[in-house]
């Protein structure tokens, strides 16, 4: 317990931005029902209830989920009174089972019902017994919740859960349902009550963001969206991802061309570079109108970054197949990538799929496209140097500032920058913006040796400065004066 006796928790976050968003939302649903965050670091430190929200996009996913329960049991044998719950992707696709192969979990909740968790660790405590809860279809749309924001600066935005697509390496439809989109006014009134409290960056959230508006039947409501975001006095950048190539439309370049705020940079998943293969996956979608949409996106805007996700190794995958995608990649010139062996996930049709490809030839060709990535990205960001760059500072974004004294930010197309200061020179706070000169491309990162052009100091950084000096005085606090903003908060109220 803290010195208000005051419960404590922690959560552990495994996968993808939605994740991220979620476990911001059962933080705020912990914090609402009066429970304050572990002030130890340590994920695996015991704290009065540990949530696990996980993943299940990929096979290993479950052995490391399992591996940390076994770890935990006795963390908790030796602190008694304390809860595990699971939630998350993986909870929905197991149910009972998290319990039966972990029964020193007292909690089991789904993708659907995040706001039930409270509840459920209230009853298991009474009970003294494990309460497993999944629902099958969505409760209270995510943003709806209380929430406790890791940012002050930074923001994810929902705007649909579920997907509509039927991939056939995927699990996530299952999952997560049917795609649900937000009304954009819901979106809007939340994006701005964040911009009141120091927010300057969002990133709008959907399994595939570009069919956002298909509940609602307005084909152009992603773009329209965009564009409202740009009348939004404050909010400096805006991103979004991911899109999916079927979906992305000429209005959507537009709107990203002819607002300023939304940044040029552009995450559009390719996965495979070979029309056979994307046929096999049920991509809608085929090379030469993914490259199209890179042509028409550089046009438009011609210092945009692109990255993009990557399978390698899909069931019937052929060194042809593997070509391809190798000669995609060297024609799309992506500033990244992120890309993936394919492993086996029960319950997709691809699982079931007969010629799965040897793990070895796998392991060759994977190391051959990261190899390529690599030198495109690197080449890429040569071409940068020399050139001055905007760069919005952040916390946590550079691992080694401390041994090499620079201090880290994303640049508006979202390259990571390193900024060495110069001396006396004053030190940016997380969320403030300046102007550095480009020394040095490297395949992951840009470095700016010396020093910075200008600085701003903004909202953001204020925002951020002032969670800080108040972090000790919110932890002491008493749950009858703390504060949890809701997923549409209002003016004046904190974002924590």
């Amino acid at each position: 317990m803290t010195q208000t006796d005051s419960p404590t928790y922690r959560v552990v976050t495994y996968g993808c931005q939605m994740n991220v968003h979620d476990s911001e939302r059962i933080a705020g649903m912990l914090e609402s029902a009066g429970y304050v965050p572990d002030p130890r670091t340590g994920s695996l430190d015991p704290a009065d209830v540990v949530v696990f929200n996980t993943c299940a996009v990929r096979e290993n996913a479950d052995n490391r989920l399992y591996g940390t329960l076994g770890h935990m049991a006795s963390v908790k044998e030796a602190n008694p009174g304390m809860q595990l719950a699971v939630g998350g992707c993986m909870a929905q696709k197991d149910k009972q089972v998290v319990v039966d192969r972990a029964p020193w979990v007292d909690v089991v909740f789904g993708t659907h019902n995040l706001g039930s968790l409270p509840a459920l660790l209230e009853r298991s405590r009474s009970l003294e017994a494990a309460q497993v809860e999944i629902k099958e279809a969505l409760q209270t749309f995510p943003s709806n919740l209380p929430t406790h924001r890791e940012s002050a600066y930074s923001a994810w935005v929902s705007i649909s859960v579920g997907c509509n697509n039927t991939c056939t390496f995927c699990i996530v439809p299952q999952l997560r349902g049917k795609e649900t989109d937000r009304r954009p006014g819901d979106i809007l009134a939340e994006i701005r009550a964040l911009v009141d409290e120091g927010v300057q960056e969002i990133t709008l959230l959907g399994q595939n963001v570009n069919s956002y508006g298909v509940q609602f039947g307005d084909r152009g409501a992603f773009a329209k969206l965009l564009r409202a975001c740009g009348q939004i006095d404050g909010l400096e950048r805006v991103r979004f991802t991911s899109p999916h190539p079927a979906a992305f439309t000429d209005d959507v370049i537009e709107a990203m061309a002819q607002t300023p705020n939304v940044m040029p940079s552009l995450h559009m998943p390719l996965q495979s570079g070979s029309d056979r293969i994307l046929r096999q996956m049920r991509r809608s979608y085929r090379s030469t109108r993914f490259l199209g949409i890179l042509e028409r996106v550089r046009e438009a805007i011609p210092h945009a970054a692109i990255t993009t996700d990557i399978i390698v190794g899909f069931p019937g995958e052929t060194e042809a197949d593997f070509a391809e995608t190798m000669r995609v990649v060297e024609q799309a010139r992506f500033s990244a990538a992120y890309t993936f062996q394919y492993s086996i996930r029960p319950g997709t049709p691809a699982g079931e799929m007969a010629d799965q490809v040897p793990k070895q030839v796998v392991q060759e060709r994977y190391e051959r496209l990261v190899a390529l990535v690599d030198r495109i990205a690197w080449a890429e960001n040569r071409t940068l140097e020399g050139s001055t760059a905007e760069v919005m500072f952040a916390l946590g974004e550079g691992r080694k500032d401390e041994e090499t004294h620079r201090v880290t930010g994303r640049a508006r197309d979202n390259r990571l920058i390193h900024v060495s200061l110069a001396p006396g020179q004053q030190r940016p706070r997380p969320g403030d913006i300046g102007t550095v000169r480009i020394s040095h491309g490297a395949p992951h990162h840009l470095i700016a040796d010396g020093g910075l052009l200008d600085l701003r100091r903004t909202r953001g950084g204020d925002a951020w400065q002032a969670r800080e000096e108040s972090r000790e005085d919110v932890v002491a606090m008493t749950p009858q004066t703390r504060t949890v903003s809701l997923g549409m908060p209002v003016i004046g109220s904190s974002a924590r």
